[in-house]
């Protein structure tokens, strides 16, 4: 991998260091973290997620030789700042969305990305938004690693952005990412964390104690309760600042809770 500046890069894996975008908030934690990808000896590297559109960030992530920007999904603490990385790096930017690509096609579920030395596989993983992907990377440390952008945070649990985020694809994708193992979870928010099928197995059973407290709310205050209602009594202790991601979750268990009927 291209050299970088040690004092603003946290090295997380043997193929992977991130950088802290200066994006912190109730939804992005501390911030983005922008991942460099690259195998000792290659003369590039991928980033992915850029972040936001922040000219010192992106030009630390574009002072090596920079091949693939890569997106795991549409919000802009994510996107933002790709089409300037490209501006500054001429590297094609990828994404599941078309909308989000430069120079270059939609990522496919399954491939196989060729980059930076190593090898890097998109997984198909809806469920926060119709378009989140993560990169597994088979070949990073004994168990692998695995970027989960927000599909798994690095503290936290995630939002489903209802309705175009669903509990059933985000379940679903639960699943698919608890069959990669022990991977090392590297998240788009928060600290790096160990044994992903550990962590999918805490998520999972997270969300069905949430779905079984929303059914229990809707037989206590009637299926007509809205979700506001709802999320008063499930979520009573959430901070105002992430009221609507809590109202938005809410929506979205609903919307599975009708389809079980």
């Amino acid at each position: 991998m291209a050299a970088a500046d040690s004092s603003v890069w946290v090295t997380s894996t043997a193929l992977t260091r991130f950088r802290l975008a200066p994006n912190p908030g109730p939804m992005s934690l501390e911030g983005t973290n922008s991942y460099l990808i690259g195998a000792d000896g290659s003369a590039g590297a991928a980033v992915v997620d850029p972040g936001p559109l922040d000219e010192q960030h992106l030009e630390v992530l574009a002072a090596g030789p920079v091949e693939l920007i890569l997106i795991t999904h549409r919000h802009a603490d994510h996107t933002a700042g790709a089409a300037r990385l490209h501006e500054l790096t001429g590297a094609p930017v990828r994404a599941a969305d078309p909308k989000h690509c430069i120079e270059a096609q939609p990522l496919g579920d399954g491939e196989v990305l060729l980059v930076a030395g190593t090898e890097m596989r998109v997984v198909a993983t809806p469920g926060h938004t119709s378009d989140s992907v993560c990169f597994h990377l088979p070949f990073d440390g004994p168990a692998g690693s695995v970027l989960t952008g927000d599909t798994i945070l690095g503290r936290g649990t995630t939002m489903l952005d209802h309705p175009d985020g669903r509990l059933g694809d985000y379940l679903s994708s639960l699943n698919r990412l608890g069959l990669l193992g022990p991977a090392t979870v590297l998240p788009a928010h928060g600290p790096v964390l160990p044994a992903l099928d550990s962590v999918v197995r805490a998520y999972r059973a997270h969300r069905l104690d949430r779905l079984a407290q929303i059914r229990s709310a809707v037989t206590r205050l009637g299926p007509e309760a809205g979700v506001g209602q709802i999320a008063d009594a499930v979520y009573a202790d959430a901070d105002p600042s992430v009221r609507r991601a809590a109202e938005s979750s809410v929506a979205a268990q609903l919307e599975y809770l009708r389809t079980l009927l």
